[in-house]
């Protein structure tokens, strides 16, 4: 029996070219957000790890502890290559 390939109803289109019809969009952050985000991950990934020391899971601490340089690095590393305009 042969089966005909059909094209689907809806394209995506943009940077999202993966998704479901429906499904939000991924806005292309600015520098700015992106730099911020991966400030707030660096934070969140640092209290992740105190909180697993708390609780005695030294081997999960230990890996969030140091995962948290590592964003701070890729936010130094954006920083120094997009220049910040100088806020209003």
């Amino acid at each position: 029996m042969f089966i005909a390939i059909a094209r689907p109803a809806v394209e995506p289109v943009g940077p999202d070219a993966v998704a479901v019809p429906g499904s939000p969009t991924i806005a292309e952050l600015s520098p700015r957000a992106l730099h911020a985000r991966l400030l707030e991950n660096a934070a969140l990934r640092r209290l992740r790890g105190v909180e697993r020391l708390k609780s005695n899971r030294v081997e999960d601490a230990d890996y969030w502890l140091h995962a948290a340089p590592v964003a701070v690095r890729k936010a130094c590393a954006l920083r120094e290559e997009k220049s910040f305009a100088p806020l209003p």
